[in-house]
């Protein structure tokens, strides 16, 4: 992804008529040092963004299964989205210009990332529109209210990040949504024995994406908060159990 973030990187408070508006009132966020050392090629380098922002090419890597998936989590949100909507982290791809059509006139879409360069390309990717704010903001402690949130978003992030990180960002998540709110969830999950990907894809992910085995290992529940009594959990998988969407209703 990009290079190693300094204070000079992150970008100032944006205009309100625009579609990026950076919290005013938090401290500078810290990139995580796992995220500089191990994605560096894949989010945080400026090259990253000119590589992997290609639509065939995320198609690729998800073995053509991006639009299907894109779509499933997109279905689980609805068609109108009224109120407030979050996202947790940008993504390659047409997955939130899709998602800020779907948001209504009086609703309001926020996403948030830790990298501003991911920010700024997501900026580039939306039309101006004054229902659709970006922030940069750390997803295991978004210091946004508890409850705030009608449905949250989180697509092919955990898979990314350590143990300890992704059961942070589970809890904010599932924190800042209202009661009888949805989190969504698409990630990947430990594929079928007869899968034909399962054995090489493993051999590359556990190079390229060291984190990623927990989700072939370990059900994605497991790393629940403890203290929250979810009134729904559903799950379903995609593509010989490579992929899961994962419902939460809290």
């Amino acid at each position: 992804m990009t290079h190693l973030i300094s204070e000079s990187c992150i970008a100032p408070c944006i205009d309100h008529a625009e579609p990026v508006e950076f919290d005013k009132t938090s401290e500078r966020v810290t990139v995580p040092p796992y995220l500089q050392k191990i994605y560096w090629w894949a989010y945080v380098h400026p090259n990253a963004v000119k590589v992997f922002e290609r639509e065939w090419l995320v198609n690729l890597i998800l073995f053509g299964n991006y639009s299907p998936l894109r779509d499933a989590a997109l279905a689980e949100l609805g068609d109108s989205l009224s109120g407030r909507t979050l996202q947790v982290a940008c993504a390659y791809g047409d997955l939130t210009p899709r998602l800020r059509e779907r948001i209504a006139d009086d609703g309001q879409l926020h996403v948030i990332d830790v990298l501003p360069i991911q920010l700024q390309n997501l900026r580039r990717k939306l039309p101006a529109d004054t229902r659709v704010s970006l922030y940069q903001r750390d997803s295991a402690a978004l210091g946004f209210r508890n409850e705030s949130y009608d449905r949250v978003l989180v697509f092919f992030l955990l898979h990314e990040q350590p143990e300890s990180v992704r059961r942070k960002t589970l809890a904010e998540a599932c924190r800042v949504v209202k009661p009888g709110g949805k989190v969504v969830i698409v990630d990947y999950h430990g594929p079928d024995d007869w899968n034909p990907v399962r054995h090489p894809l493993r051999a590359l992910l556990r190079r390229l994406e060291p984190y990623a085995d927990d989700l072939w290992k370990n059900p994605l529940e497991s790393y629940l908060p403890q203290d929250i009594t979810f009134s729904g959990i559903r799950k379903e998988t995609y593509f010989g159990g490579l992929y899961q969407k994962v419902v939460l209703t809290v």
